[in-house]
């Protein structure tokens, strides 16, 4: 059983997106997993924290490229290398750009996209702060779309992205994409989120559940099967369902209106989970 279509059009998605996280870009922080202002007791340190990143990580991060929009930590699978060329999907602030781009080292390279101007704004301010505490020059930021990778065939050795595929309204496309610009050999590490079940038509029509990253997810088969279709193999799935119990320990405000919308007696851990991924692209 597939799950049913949000009936809010692609561009309305993408517009809302753009919007939601331009003001997430501006404000500097979001609450845990929403793009609301955080009033609640839960810092995006604590959130990065939480689902995987340690304390080592999280203090070599330039001020302000953690913006709390994570919902697992892609780099700790990606098992990445010195020299690797690495490109994140949706990176935000620089969050992970940041922690790879000292991983892959001085012969390695990290490239950013985002399609909101002023995330990629705000990502290159924080890069002279990264290459001073570092002594690197091995990160760039470029404003894309994730269906429209500006990027070269064959290009890259890892893709990675945390919490933003969903956000899109063409997935299957986005993981054409990221076969297109793989390496033979090339390998994904995702985390993201994804359902155990269809949600309720009411959630599906939330436009602030959308941009949160809940409405827009899939079936875990149904991302299994995009992936597939991109000519991926090596699909690993991994649910991870302790960021989804957080949200809601936490009170995080999106997650409590969503919880609203689901039918009595329903909990949000029922319907999604948080998912690592990995691929890879055949030699």
């Amino acid at each position: 059983m597939e799950a049913r279509k949000t009936v809010i059009d692609p561009e309305t998605v993408r517009e809302n997106v753009r919007e939601a996280y331009s003001k997430v870009a501006s404000q500097g922080t979001s609450c845990c997993g929403s793009v609301s202002p955080c009033s609640g007791p839960v810092s995006a340190e604590q959130l990065a924290k939480a689902v995987g990143y340690s304390e080592k990580e999280l203090a070599s991060l330039p001020s302000g490229a953690n913006l709390g929009l994570s919902c697992g930590n892609p780099t700790a699978i990606a098992s990445l290398k010195p020299g690797e060329v690495v490109l994140d999907l949706g990176s935000g602030g620089g969050f992970d750009v940041f922690i790879a781009a000292e991983k892959v080292g001085a012969k390695g390279k990290v490239i950013g996209v985002d399609m909101t101007p002023e995330m990629i704004g705000r990502a290159r301010r924080n890069l002279a702060a990264y290459r001073e505490r570092s002594g690197l020059d091995n990160a760039e930021f470029r404003l894309g779309e994730i269906e429209h990778l500006p990027a070269e065939d064959s290009s890259v050795d890892v893709v990675i992205s945390n919490c933003v595929i969903n956000l899109s309204a063409d997935k299957a496309q986005v993981w054409r994409e990221v076969g297109r610009v793989l390496r033979p050999g090339g390998r994904v590490a995702v985390s993201d989120l994804a359902l155990l079940r269809p949600l309720p038509s009411t959630v599906l029509e939330s436009i602030e559940a959308l941009v949160g990253c809940v409405a827009g997810a899939v079936l875990v088969e149904d991302t299994r099967r995009m992936i597939q279709a991109a000519g991926l193999t090596e699909i690993e799935l991994t649910p991870k369902p302790d960021y989804i119990q957080s949200m809601n320990e936490w009170k995080d405000p999106l997650y409590l209106k969503i919880i609203n919308l689901l039918p009595e007696g329903s909990r949000v851990e029922d319907y999604l989970t948080s998912l690592g991924i990995s691929a890879r692209k055949p030699r």
